[in-house]
């Protein structure tokens, strides 16, 4: 093999040209073998095989310096540059992250999760090597669904301002996790089908050079590119049209459903691990759908990511106008359902916690200061989210919850977020949100007919003394195990409250709570600095006997990490807080 005898760049420079076919060969079947066992970026990775073995060849890293948007495709850069071995030995599969991390190799730059911020970035790097009088080559690796983001707009924008090297490798395989939107993508199909030589280029447009590989997994046309490009003194977009997925027929066929996966059988493609029971994706989908067809208003918005709220292909194509991809555009996605809710539409924005904190400014600015009736679905938000460090989803309470205006809900049950879900599309006063849970769909079995416009009203879900808890979405069920235990040792039976509303306070009930309560408990499910325990012991901070434990995750950035551990060190078990409580008495 001679992937097992590739140390570094140095060992792809040193093969023939039918060598690098060869490794190309063998890296498709390693990655292929571990993926299927340990699951990853599937499709992203498979299509850009040949280009990172060509850029190896061509420049020489780490002092020409490779900057990868999103990171979804450097399973191949991290097999040439040291890290092999996580890819040929079920062993090491942990041994290197699903993105790029400095960390693991002088060969990667930024720890990099989120997408449309190469461009930036190399530019950064560009303009600090001219700064210094460096003479290095500086390569953004971008896709092309990433371009849709406004990040990359806006390096590409400035890219222009540079007077020196700066190439962009453009790699367009005509998909972003889905189909792409935008009409930006009909410039580039243009492009591919004029072989480059269209009137119309938007990269030209930008003040850019331009190269154009018809073929981007053909090693020697894309040696040839790069070669092209390589210590020129401007900045110049290289664009390459790939094949996502290549290698593997399922993921050529179906490259939505491709684009990550689980563990599954190499043969057939079937997962190894059958999701059963509901899911909230789904639940939410099917609702949607069915309101939709009695209220025309209702649009179902995502920004490039569908399946989080359980849009895949046959349900985009069933609610037709009344479903929007923006694509990987999360600040115009926000704005945009503002302008919707103003002029009279019902928008639904469904996305994952990590990625609403690049839409910041336009929640606050377009949504909340001009009162827009936005619902938003927030996903993952917990710490049984995504674990990756670029993709946590702890951060969304103490974000979003104190910005002014915002209804934040936290349902505990199917039942309650249907219900909410309900009230928050037809009331037109409050911008909504509602974080969806993130343990599994608890079905209560019975029906909700809250109006949730009575704002900042706490459910008591059983009226004890002197301990109350107040368990807070996700963290129902801890909070329910909690009160057991505690009822178990003192022989006393603790209040358990569920907030439901994380932006506001239920003053009245923390009030009655004081005349036979001298301790309260909160439990969120995220970051605890600026969250909503933060809110209850404020709010308790001058009564003379009223004490407050708060519980929920240490301000950090956790990675990879295991979710158990990240409990306990953070005295969330029922025993921990049970003997907190116990210490206080």
């Amino acid at each position: 093999m001679y992937l097992e005898r590739i140390d570094g760049p140095q060992d792809v420079k040193a093969l023939d040209r039918a060598q690098r076919v060869e490794l190309a060969r063998e890296m498709r079947a390693a990655l292929i073998e571990k993926l299927s066992a340990h699951g990853g970026h599937f499709g992203p990775n498979l299509g850009m095989v040949e280009a990172t073995i060509a850029l190896h060849v061509v420049f020489d890293s780490p002092r020409d310096k490779m900057v990868f948007d999103v990171s979804h495709q450097t399973y191949a850069h991290k097999m040439l540059t040291g890290r092999k071995q996580a890819f040929l030995s079920s062993d090491a599969y942990d041994d290197v992250t699903g993105y790029s991390a400095p960390q693991e190799s002088a060969h990667d730059f930024f720890t990099i999760g989120h997408t449309s911020t190469s461009i930036s970035l190399a530019c950064g790097m560009a303009k600090a090597r001219d700064l210094v009088g460096g003479k290095e080559n500086i390569v953004a690796i971008i896709g092309d669904g990433s371009l849709s983001g406004g990040e990359a707009m806006e390096g590409l924008d400035y890219a222009a301002e540079l007077r020196g090297n700066l190439i962009v490798v453009v790699n367009d395989n005509d998909m972003s996790i889905a189909e792409n939107h935008g009409g930006l993508y009909e410039n580039l199909r243009a492009l591919r089908e004029s072989g480059g030589k269209c009137e119309n280029n938007l990269f030209r447009a930008f003040g850019l050079d331009y190269v154009f590989v018809a073929d981007g997994n053909d090693i020697d046309a894309l040696i040839q590119a790069f070669e092209r490009v390589k210590d020129t003194d401007h900045p110049t977009v290289v664009h390459i049209c790939t094949q996502k997925g290549k290698g593997y027929a399922p993921a050529e066929r179906d490259k939505e459903r491709w684009h990550y996966c689980a563990p599954f059988d190499r043969e057939t493609g079937k997962p190894r691990f059958a999701q059963s029971g509901e899911d909230y994706g789904e639940l939410t989908a099917q609702w949607l759908l069915d309101k939709m067809q009695t209220d025309p208003r209702v649009v179902a918005i995502t920004s490039g990511t569908p399946g989080v709220f359980g849009f895949d292909k046959d349900k985009r194509d069933r609610a037709g106008a009344q479903f929007v991809d923006v694509g990987i555009a999360e600040e115009h996605a926000v704005a945009m359902a503002s302008g919707i809710a103003t002029n009279g539409g019902k928008p639904v924005y469904g996305v994952y916690s990590t990625f609403l904190q690049r839409a910041y400014d336009q929640l606050a600015q377009d949504v909340c200061i001009n009162g827009s009736p936005v619902t938003i679905l927030v996903y993952a938000a917990s710490v049984y989210g995504m674990n990756d460090v670029t993709h946590l989803g702890i951060f969304d309470i103490p974000m979003i919850s104190n910005i002014p205006g915002l209804v934040y809900l936290a349902p505990t049950c199917k039942e309650q977020y249907l219900s909410m879900l309900h009230w928050a599309i037809d009331q037109n006063e409050h911008p909504v949100a509602i974080r969806v849970p993130a343990d599994g769909v608890v079905a209560s079995g019975q029906s909700e007919s809250t109006d949730w416009g009575q704002l900042n009203r706490y459910r008591v879900v059983r009226r004890g003394g002197k301990v109350a808890i107040l368990a807070l979405g996700s963290f129902f069920g801890l909070g329910m195990r909690v009160a057991q235990a505690l009822e178990r040792q003192t022989g006393v039976a603790p209040t358990l409250i569920d907030p439901i509303y994380i932006t506001g306070t239920d003053t009245k009930l923390l009030d009655a709570l004081t005349s036979d309560h001298d301790i309260v408990v909160t439990l969120e499910d995220g970051v605890i600095d600026g969250g909503f325990g933060e809110k209850i012991a404020r709010y308790y901070g001058a009564h003379p006997t009223m004490r407050v434990l708060n519980y929920g995750l240490r301000k950090q950035f956790l990675d990879r990490y295991d979710v158990e551990q990240v409990l306990r060190d953070n005295r969330l078990t029922p025993r921990q807080i049970v003997q907190d409580v116990l210490a206080l008495n």
